[in-house]
């Protein structure tokens, strides 16, 4: 394959993941996006003019709202509102708006965890606001603890949130096996970690090394057994405090509740199965 196909292949537009659709009947949907930057890809290839795709894109950074196209604004501030909701305020050019009707609402589009994600959102700042508008967004946030056959009552939890999806509750899931083999449900567990909102981690007692371990592995497992220091870095990474989940042995049980203490967390953060 030459150098100019592969530089080609590289401009090419990335097809959504099933769970980058809220399922809301957002126009336009994730799918039609991506179908749109895909004819434009195609029509830039056949005319082998890359200057057509960079043309699309200045088009859609203005700062009129087009049903058929995103619009990059900035966010110029974060307002935590309850524990679990934050006003954000997004920039409009000089004293422009929204132009919204009332109720009508916006589809955001970000990226979360290395994922494309889309939602909608009526904004709650005032129809003829100039310069700006606010949106309110809700999420919460879990830590789940488990060894062995304790991830068994994460899973229903676990999907709940994933299959509903007014859900925007973030998930950390860390598994505590002896061995990579004794990992249990690992195509359920990959499956799940690939929806915007999770994180699947693994903790491993008697590997002694990540080198064996598929690729796809490597970078989210650890050697060793769980400690305080990794919970705490567990803890420090999610976006805010999260409520812990935790299902194992007793004495798994027992190290997991100290470490949570001795990190800061009280006894209402905190859930032993």
């Amino acid at each position: 394959m030459s150098e100019s196909e592969d530089d080609w292949l590289s401009l090419m537009p990335t097809e959504p993941l099933q769970s980058q659709c809220c399922g809301s009947g957002c126009k336009p949907c994730v799918y039609d996006v991506y179908q749109k930057e895909l004819a434009q890809w195609e029509e830039a290839k056949a005319k082998k003019d890359g200057s057509f795709l960079t043309k699309q894109k200045e088009e859609s950074s203005n700062s009129e709202l087009n049903p058929d196209t995103f619009t990059a604004f900035k966010i110029s501030s974060v307002e935590q509102i309850t524990e679990d909701t934050c006003q954000y305020t997004f920039q409009l050019p000089g004293n422009s708006s929204l132009g919204l009707s009332l109720g009508q609402h916006i589809v955001l589009r970000g990226m979360v965890n290395g994922l494309e994600v889309q939602r909608a959102y009526t904004p709650v700042s005032p129809l003829n606001a100039e310069g700006y508008f606010e949106v309110l967004i809700k999420y919460g946030e879990l830590l789940m603890l488990a060894s062995g056959t304790g991830i068994a009552p994460m899973l229903p939890i676990l999907q709940y949130i994933t299959e509903n999806e007014d859900d925007e509750t973030f998930i950390t899931l860390v598994g505590c096996f002896q061995t990579f083999e004794n990992i249990y449900l690992k195509p359920l567990l990959q499956d799940q970690s690939r929806y915007w909102n999770v994180r699947t981690c693994y903790v491993l007692s008697q590997e002694s090394s990540l080198e064996k371990l598929p690729w796809s592995y490597q970078e989210n497992t650890h050697t060793g057994r769980i400690t305080e220091n990794l919970i705490k870095k567990m803890i420090n990474s999610c976006r805010r405090k999260p409520f812990v989940l935790i299902c194992g042995s007793v004495a798994f049980d027992e190290d997991m509740t100290r470490c949570l203490k001795a990190v800061g967390l009280k006894e209402d953060s905190y859930f032993v199965f």
